[in-house]
């Protein structure tokens, strides 16, 4: 990778699903999370990142799912997603599937959140039969929420720790994230193309007809730049 000639800030949120701890998840998670800022830190850039452990938090995502209560504390995270250049979603498998937090974390976001933000999808397991759920099922999520899932995604079973095949996955999308920030693809779309997308926001599925999507306000909410 050869080094940008303009300096950038990138903010990177960590979203681990993980229940243990430690957590395989949480350490799958971070080592991509080091990768991607020694990569930044390469190419001149300053990288911040915020962990979003949805354990500390799993009474909250229920909640919101069955209230559609917001508490602080998952407005935070929602807020750090919406304010993120790049994002780490991963992931325990239990019953072949990402695990229910996981996915009822990001059941509770706005549909229009992650619009064009890249993503590294990442998942652990107790066996390689489940490799394919980045692809086969977190993949098609993400697309649903119109994220820019990064092409390599990452598993781990408890063979691949000491596989170096692992460490060439972690460097391989984290290179492809840290190209996607720095396209600034994310914050294009939401300055040049966002009123051709169809919008939905909250738990109304779009029947919000009287809102105004093109407010200050609105581009906040859903993560994007004032003005």
């Amino acid at each position: 990778m050869n080094a940008p000639q303009e300096r950038q800030r990138f903010r990177l949120a960590v979203v681990s699903a993980g229940t243990s701890d430690p957590s395989s998840t949480r350490l799958l998670a971070d080592r991509a999370a080091a990768r991607i800022a020694a990569l930044a830190e390469a190419r001149g850039h300053q990288l911040t990142i915020s962990v979003i452990d949805l354990r500390e938090i799993s009474a909250d995502v229920t909640n919101a799912l069955v209230s559609q209560l917001i508490s602080p504390r998952l407005r935070q995270a929602i807020t750090a997603l919406g304010e993120a250049d790049g994002i780490i979603a991963a992931a325990p498998v239990y019953k072949a599937g990402p695990s229910g937090l996981f996915t009822s974390f990001f059941h509770v976001l706005d549909n229009d959140l992650l619009i064009g933000k890249p993503v590294v999808l990442a998942a652990t397991a107790g066996t390689a039969r489940h490799a394919l759920v980045t692809d086969d099922q977190m993949r098609p999520m993400f697309a649903y929420l119109r994220a820019m899932a990064v092409p390599t995604s990452l598993f781990a079973a408890p063979e691949d720790w000491s596989d170096p095949a692992l460490n060439q996955r972690i460097d391989r999308a984290a290179s492809e994230l840290v190209l996607l920030m720095e396209s600034g693809f994310a914050g294009k779309i939401r300055d040049e193309s966002w009123q051709s997308y169809q919008h939905e926001f909250g738990s109304a599925g779009g029947a919000e007809t009287a809102i105004d999507l093109d407010t200050d306000l609105m581009r906040l909410a859903t993560g994007g730049s004032a003005g």
